[in-house]
């Protein structure tokens, strides 16, 4: 019997797309705005500054990893050192935004992530279905800062807000996806020392 040809099969929907990325339950600072509240517009120009520096941040950082590279092939002992100074910076950089006070107003909690959308359980806000919400999340131990609008999808009998992201950009889905992969990483690793252990 003919196996069927992905030309056969009807495109997935949006839900089903939705549900293929791999979700994780973590722990992640997140702070949630209306789109169109008042807030958000008083703050709408400094978060624009601050998007871009954190866009020129990223861009520095890819030609470092570049340059790391290539420096590597050249002389293995130097490009060592630069990439262990180059994650003593970065611990560095993590310190400073932990102590920091805008991460004082930022709550911390358990949420289902993936690339396209994240769950949180609903507190004194009431969200409804089809509202566009503003998420500002802080993805431990980086410490990666994505801003994200999102659309609420529902909101189970439970409070758990389920939300689908809309334009994310790629740089910020990328920094999604690299925290979700060196979840799954940390997590493996946990588990075979468990077994280890037992």
């Amino acid at each position: 019997m003919r196996r069927p040809s992905p030309s056969d099969e009807p495109s997935a929907s949006p839900d089903i797309e939705r549900r293929n990325y791999f979700r994780i339950e973590d722990h992640i600072g997140l702070e949630i705005c209306r789109s169109a509240s008042a807030e958000g517009s008083k703050q709408s120009g400094a978060a624009g500054h601050l998007h871009a520096l954190r866009g020129e941040l990223r861009r520095l950082d890819q030609d470092i990893r570049m340059n790391l590279a290539t420096l590597s092939e050249r002389d293995r002992l130097l490009g060592s050192l630069f990439k262990t100074l180059n994650s003593k910076l970065d611990t560095l950089a993590r310190i400073i935004t932990f102590e920091q006070n805008m991460m004082q107003a930022v709550r911390w909690q358990d949420v289902i992530l993936s690339e396209g959308g994240l769950a949180f359980m609903q507190d004194s806000a009431a969200f409804s279905p089809g509202e566009e919400i503003t998420l500002r999340m802080v993805l431990p131990p980086e410490l990666y800062q994505v801003e994200a609008r999102a659309k609420v999808l529902d909101i189970s009998a439970s409070g758990r807000v389920h939300t689908e992201f809309i334009d994310l950009p790629n740089t910020d889905r990328q920094l999604i996806a690299r925290h979700v992969m060196r979840w799954q990483i940390r997590k493996r690793q946990h588990d075979q020392q468990q077994g280890l252990d037992t």
